[in-house]
C-alpha cells in the first residue's frame, strides 16, 4: 500500500522537530577548549573582587550630567542572587513619553565609582537595560451600572483617545544575570555562538570580561507601569542570579527569537505566554513541551484535514446534532469577536477566523441551505431524493431537540445569572464589552455542555456511526495534550479546570463506542476513502434486496 501525501508531511515533520530538539540541547553543552595555546579563559576564573553600581539616564550614551546614580555595592558577590529595591527618579524627558535607561557597571572593587572613570580604567562591563518601552494603555474600566452617563462618555471617550498612540511604560522590575560557570572558549566557539559572541570582550590577557545580560525570561508585561506627567519617581526592583553556560546561552537565544515574533504579530501577550515556558530553564522539561507542543499542532492540522475531508463527503446527516453544530459556530464567532475586543494578534486572530468560517459552512451543509445571488433557500426532504435518509434525519432533530430542553433547563439560568453577577460586580469598558465577555464567559464555562445533545442522540438511537471518528481521535489527543500544558503554563485556576472539561466528553464518547459497536459492514464517509457514487450504488443495491425480501413476505 501506497502512503499518502498526509502521511509523509506528518512524518517529515517529525523529523524536522526532533532535528531542531537535538539542535536545541545543544544550547546546554559546556564550553571546554581544548587546545592549550588558543584558549579564552573567563576573567572570573581567578575568583576576582568586584563591585556593582547602577546608574540612570534617559539617553543611550549619556555624558556625565545625564546620569543618575543609584547606588554601589562593593564586595558584590556575584555567585549569588541577589534583590532589592531602589527608588529611582523619572526624569523630565521620560515623562513627557520619552526614554530611560537603567546602567549596570561591573568593575574591580579598588577601581573608581564615577561615571567617567568608570568607562576608562580598568576592565569594565557596563550593560544597559532599557527600562522603558512603547505600548497602548489599558482601556479604563468602570462599572456599568454605578457611573452616569456623562462619566461614562467621558471615560469612552479618553479610552478612544489613549488608543490612537503607544504611551511610555516604565519596568517596576528588573531582572539581570551573568555567565558565571567557568568555561574556555576557543576562536571557533565565539564564531559558532552568536548568541555569545556580540557579548565577548577581551583583556589584553586574552581573557573574555564577564558577558551580562538582561534575563528577558523573567520579564512580564504586568510589570510595565505608564508613566504621567504626575509620576516624579517609581520603586524600581533590582533582581541579580548567576547563570550556567546553558541557561545563559537560552535566555540569549530566545531574546533573539522573541524580536523575530514581536516582528511577525505577536502581543505581549502572546510573548508572556511563551517566557513562562522557558522561564524555568530545565533541558528535559523544554525538550518535552517542544516535542508536545509540536505534536499538538500536527494533531491539530490532522484534525482540521480529517473533519473538513467528513463534512465534504457526508450527504446525509442522520445522528448528527443539529444544536451541537450550531452552537459551535456560534461559540466560535464569540470567541473571534472577543479576541479583536481583546486586541489578540493576528496569528490568533485569522486561525480563529477560518475556523468561523468552516462552522459557518457546516451549518450551510447540515441545514440543507443553498446560498446563492438570489438569496437563502432551504432544501425540503422532497428535494432530498432518499426518503429513508430524511426519515432518519427526522428522527435524530426529535431526539436532538428533546436533549437540548432537558440541557436548557440548567444551561440559561447559568449564563444569565452570571452574566447579571458581572454586570453589577465587575468593571467593564463598555457595554458592548460586557455583552462580549458574558458570552465568552458562557461559551468557556459551559461550551462542553453543548456536546450533550450528541451522547443523547447516540444514546437514544444506539449507534455512533455518524461522527467523524478520525477527527474525533485527534481532538481527544489534543484535549489530553492541553492538560498536560495546564500544570506547565500560569494560568488563572478556573481556565486550569476548564482544560480539564472535554475530557469528561471524550472519556463518555469512547465508552458509547464501545458499547455500541460500528457495524463493519457499512460505509463510513468521514474514515474511508470510497467516492459518493460507490456510496450510493451500495445502498440502492441493500434497498433492493430488501423490497425483494418484502415481497416474497407478502
Amino acid at each position: 500500500m501506497r502512503p499518502s501525501v498526509t502521511s509523509i508531511l506528518s512524518i517529515v515533520f517529525v523529523c524536522y522537530i526532533i532535528y531542531s530538539m537535538l539542535t536545541f540541547a545543544t544550547l546546554f553543552r559546556r564550553l571546554e577548549c581544548s587546545d592549550k595555546f588558543r584558549c579564552y579563559q573567563s576573567f572570573l576564573n581567578k575568583n576576582p573582587k568586584l563591585q556593582l553600581a547602577l546608574f540612570t539616564s534617559p539617553s543611550t550614551n549619556p555624558i556625565s550630567s545625564e546620569v543618575t546614580k543609584i547606588v554601589n555595592i562593593r564586595n558584590f558577590d556575584y555567585q549569588d542572587n541577589y534583590q532589592n529595591t531602589f527608588h529611582i527618579d523619572v526624569p523630565l524627558k521620560t515623562r513627557r513619553n520619552g526614554t530611560l535607561y537603567l546602567y549596570a557597571a561591573l568593575a574591580l572593587n579598588d577601581g573608581s565609582l564615577n561615571w567617567k572613570d568608570f568607562q576608562r580604567e580598568g576592565p569594565t562591563v557596563i550593560q544597559r537595560v532599557p527600562l522603558t518601552t512603547y505600548m497602548i494603555p489599558k482601556d479604563e474600566l468602570f462599572n456599568l451600572l454605578e457611573d452616569n452617563e456623562a462619566e461614562k462618555k467621558s471615560k469612552n471617550l479618553k479610552n478612544a483617545a489613549k488608543n490612537l498612540k503607544p504611551k511610555t511604560h516604565i519596568k517596576s522590575k528588573v531582572f539581570l544575570t551573568m555567565l558565571t560557570e567557568a568555561a574556555s572558549l576557543s576562536p571557533q566557539d565565539v564564531q559558532n555562538t552568536p548568541e555569545l559572541a556580540r557579548m565577548t570582550r577581551m583583556t589584553k590577557t586574552n581573557e573574555f570580561l564577564p558577558m551580562v545580560q538582561s534575563n528577558i525570561l523573567k520579564e512580564r508585561a504586568v510589570y510595565m507601569l505608564e508613566v504621567t506627567k504626575n509620576i516624579t519617581e517609581i520603586d524600581l526592583e533590582f533582581n541579580y542570579s548567576p547563570a550556567s553556560v546553558g541557561k545563559f546561552r537560552l535566555i540569549a537565544h530566545i531574546d533573539n527569537a522573541m524580536k523575530q515574533l514581536t516582528g511577525l504579530g505577536f502581543s505581549s501577550k502572546d510573548i508572556d505566554e511563551v517566557k513562562e515556558i522557558f522561564a524555568e530553564a530545565n533541558l528535559y522539561l523544554l525538550l518535552g513541551t517542544v516535542f508536545i507542543g509540536s505534536i499538538h499542532t500536527l494533531f491539530d492540522f490532522l484534525s482540521f484535514k480529517n473533519d473538513v475531508n467528513f463534512w465534504r463527503k457526508k450527504k446525509n446527516y442522520a445522528g448528527l446534532s443539529v444544536r451541537t453544530t450550531i452552537w459551535r459556530a456560534f461559540s466560535t464567532i464569540i470567541i473571534f469577536f472577543y479576541l479583536m475586543d481583546e486586541k489578540s494578534s493576528l496569528l490568533i486572530l485569522v486561525p480563529t477566523g477560518i475556523g468561523a468560517l468552516i462552522e459557518l459552512w457546516k451549518c450551510k451543509k447540515i441545514l440543507h441551505m443553498d446560498i446563492s445571488f438570489r438569496g437563502v433557500k432551504l432544501r425540503t426532504s422532497v428535494e432530498n431524493e432518499n426518503k429513508e435518509i430524511t426519515k432518519a434525519e427526522a428522527l435524530t432533530n426529535e431526539i436532538d431537540k428533546q436533549g437540548m430542553k432537558y440541557l436548557s433547563f440548567i444551561l440559561y439560568p447559568l449564563c444569565i445569572g452570571y452574566a447579571v453577577y458581572s454586570l453589577i460586580y465587575h468593571p467593564h469598558k463598555s457595554w458592548y464589552s460586557w455583552t462580549l465577555h458574558s458570552l465568552v464567559n458562557g461559551v468557556y464555562a459551559f461550551g462542553f455542555l453543548f456536546m450533550c445533545p450528541q451522547l443523547f442522540i447516540n444514546y437514544k438511537m444506539k449507534s455512533v456511526a455518524a461522527l467523524p471518528w478520525r477527527a474525533f481521535m485527534y481532538k481527544a489527543f489534543n484535549t489530553f495534550i492541553d492538560d498536560v500544558f495546564a500544570f506547565i503554563i500560569t494560568m488563572p485556576t478556573s481556565h486550569r479546570i476548564a482544560c480539564f472539561r472535554d475530557d469528561i466528553i471524550f472519556l463518555i464518547y469512547l465508552y458509547q463506542r464501545w458499547l455500541y459497536p460500528v457495524d463493519k459492514t457499512r460505509i463510513d464517509m468521514g474514515s474511508s476513502m470510497v467516492d459518493n457514487d460507490e456510496y450510493e450504488a451500495i445502498n440502492n443495491e441493500e434497498t433492493k434486496e430488501e423490497i425483494k425480501e418484502n415481497k416474497k413476505d407478502k
